[in-house]
């Protein structure tokens, strides 16, 4: 017997059975109020003892998903993300996505702790030592030009800066344009020919000024520019594609794979910036990862909250082309609900051997906000002969 396929068999058998039990949601002390960076935190709770940690989504889209997993077995994961996405209606929305996402990380949790191995292993191994990052809002070290050298010199792979006029809340597209190209000299001479740099456009310019600032950053060679204009209408980024040339990156406000396959297969974008739970998870994740890979497309994620950032840890590890992951200030803090959480060093992140997503959640940092354990699916759903799901 092959010895993948002996350990294959070795796992499934090791996988107790078990039943979700009940399914709470925990409002942290200092919670994040943009919603698609939600730090709040979903527990699932099995028969078998073991409970996952995920984070994400909001009160009433995470009842409603929460509702339909109460009495399933939670090592069926993409059966159960399936139930959550079909058994409505309408096709979820990016709201509805992010709780489902939530979800989907305590599910990978508990197959993980079930199992005594990290997520990672899961996914077939990591293809890297460590995950390299970039900072956004890394803290002032006088000017903009030494702030980024002195994030270069911390271990970041790149600086990240922003379009801005820098004249208050007021946006003047036209003078921003000048402005930034001003300060993105400043940046280049200061890290030299070798350091990267990136920027995000922050989708806040009309068509022509995006093309316009795009053209004028290219001689100070980006690492990548990201959302140049507004996502409402991705088959815009066909005129951009057609008269820039720097590298481009979006997908922070997009959901599931369906709203960046096209930009994808048709190579009008460089790097996804979709993220986790955004996407609806880790299951869903994997298969844009895959999509990437497949048009040579890079990964360099949003980030959200820390739950989320060590199921990327686990997800990035594992993905053979490039990454890049987005890191808030100078390094990840560990907010008081969490005991463990990714690891970083030297502006890099690493994976490490804990079972699960590698977290440890204290409910004595949070308030229990909702309470599931009665199974909720009011929309019969149908399954083919075989017993997997198709629309209702």
């Amino acid at each position: 017997m092959q010895r993948r396929t002996f350990l294959g068999m070795a796992l499934l058998a090791a996988v107790p059975k078990m039943k979700i039990t009940r399914i709470r949601y925990w409002e942290p002390q200092r919670a994040n109020p943009t919603f698609n960076q939600s730090t709040r935190i979903v527990t699932v709770e099995t028969d078998a003892g073991i409970t996952g940690v995920g984070e994400g989504g909001s009160k009433d889209m995470l009842d409603q998903c929460a509702g339909m997993l109460i009495g399933e077995d939670p090592s069926r994961i993409e059966h159960l993300w399936q139930v959550m996405y079909r058994g409505f209606f309408y096709p979820p929305g990016r709201e509805k996505l992010h709780a489902l996402g939530a979800l989907d990380l305590a599910m990978w949790d508990i197959k993980g702790k079930a199992l005594g191995i990290p997520v990672y292993e899961l996914l077939g191994g990591l293809t890297r030592e460590h995950v390299e990052c970039y900072s956004t809002g890394f803290p002032r070290k006088g000017t903009i030009g030494e702030t980024a050298k002195a994030c270069l010199e911390a271990g970041f792979r790149g600086y990240r800066t922003d379009a801005s006029d820098g004249q208050g809340p007021e946006f003047q597209s036209r003078r921003a344009v000048d402005r930034t190209v001003e300060k993105c000299k400043e940046i280049r001479e200061a890290i030299g020919k070798e350091g990267d740099w990136l920027i995000d456009f922050h989708t806040r310019f009309d068509l022509p000024d995006a093309v316009r600032l795009a053209n004028l950053l290219e001689p100070l060679n980006p690492f990548l520019v990201e959302d140049p204009v507004r996502s409402e209408n991705p088959g815009v980024l066909r005129n951009v594609r057609q008269q820039v040339k720097v590298p481009i990156a979006v997908g922070e406000q997009f959901g599931a794979r369906w709203d960046i396959n096209e930009l994808v297969e048709g190579r009008l974008i460089d790097f996804s910036r979709v993220t986790i739970p955004n996407a609806g998870g880790l299951t869903e994740f994997l298969r844009i990862a895959a999509l990437c890979e497949t048009h040579y497309v890079g990964l360099v994620p949003h980030f959200t909250g820390p739950v989320s950032l060590a199921a990327l840890v686990h997800a990035l590890g594992t993905f053979p082309g490039p990454v890049l992951m987005e890191i808030s200030g100078a390094e990840p803090r560990l907010p008081p609900h969490l005991k463990a959480g990714a690891e970083f060093k030297g502006g890099k992140l690493w994976p490490n051997q804990r079972p699960g997503l590698g977290v440890e959640f204290d409910e004595a940092e949070t308030r229990m906000i909702s309470e599931i354990t009665t199974k909720t699916a009011p929309i019969p759903t149908y399954r083919r002969r075989d017993g997997s799901y198709t629309n209702w």
